[in-house]
């Protein structure tokens, strides 16, 4: 399966409720909220998963509030949800976990 074929709403949802535990499928994206202890931890937090982007060359959307991090995951090129989407999406929850 080619990483960049967008995958079938049923299928998203699917994914989302089974393999990718606190995602949801809202606004075409993967989207995730993760509440750190202080912003200083958010920061280096979100330094990390943008580490982990670049050596997948996949960039979603960050955005920080104080200790909050709101992710959302869309591959632009397919203008829809991929492989490559969840793929990120485990990868940042592996992270979150430590």
């Amino acid at each position: 399966m080619s990483d960049l074929i967008p995958l079938d709403p049923d299928t998203i949802h699917a994914r989302v409720n089974l393999l990718v535990p606190e995602w949801s499928y809202a606004n075409n994206c993967l989207e995730k909220t993760h509440l750190c202890s202080s912003f200083l931890e958010a920061i280096k937090m979100v330094k990390t998963i943008a580490d982990i982007a670049e050596k997948q060359k996949h960039h979603p959307k960050i955005t920080i509030d104080y200790t909050t991090i709101h992710l959302a995951l869309i591959t632009h090129d397919a203008q829809g949800i991929t492989q490559k989407d969840f793929v990120l999406a485990q990868e940042i929850d592996n992270l979150l976990k430590k």
